[in-house]
């Protein structure tokens, strides 16, 4: 059994690593979206290309990476605790493909899709956060930052179980790091809002 939970963990790893932000930059005829903006390989960073196409379907793309990892572990019969495990591994992937050298996007698409697969209504209320923080900011970062900090309480409440709390939260610490810069750029106002094209 710890074989099968050692090939599931690499593999959603390896789902989570693709990048689909350059995969959809790249269909588009687009520049690579680490060349401009903040360089981040990530929806928000596709739509200052221009191309909200490209954009939506980077988001997709990386919702789904978190998301089919906890379904196909669950499909697979693996217990709860494992299937998170696989949504975390698949976040994992997503900041630190293997595919880009260990580098990667900031993890918010995959984040939210992970929360989807562990329960539609914990997706729904930290998707709720962002949504309320990005139209009343208009700072992508710092709806980020906020639906973080939301998702564990959230679990706390919506799931109950540490498994999910520990998962929840490992990511939402990292999410945070991520946006470090983004934080820096925020307190002196120099951070791009949503929407801003490519400078």
């Amino acid at each position: 059994m710890t074989v099968f939970i050692i090939l599931l963990l690499a593999g959603a790893y390896l789902v989570g690593s693709i990048p689909f932000a350059i995969v959809a930059s790249s269909l588009f005829g687009l520049e690579d979206p680490r060349s401009y903006g903040s360089g981040n390989p990530g929806a928000t960073n596709v739509l200052r290309s221009g191309s909200k196409a490209a954009a939506i379907l980077t988001l997709i793309g990386d919702c789904l990476k978190g998301w089919v990892t906890v379904w196909a572990a669950t499909a697979l019969g693996f217990e709860p605790s494992i299937a998170a495990l696989a949504g975390l591994a698949a976040f994992f992937g997503h900041v630190f493909s293997i595919f880009l050298r260990f580098n990667g996007g900031k993890g918010v698409a995959t984040a939210l899709g992970v929360l989807a697969g562990l329960s539609p209504w914990l997706a729904l209320a930290c998707l709720g956060v962002w949504l309320l923080v990005a139209l009343i900011s208009r700072y992508s970062a710092a709806a980020a930052i906020a639906a973080a900090i939301a998702a564990p309480c959230a679990t706390a409440l919506l799931k109950g179980d540490m498994a999910s709390f520990a998962i929840v939260l490992a990511m939402a610490l990292v999410l945070i790091w991520r946006h470090t810069a983004n934080i820096k750029r925020l307190l002196v106002g120099t951070e791009d809002k949503i929407g801003g094209k490519n400078k």
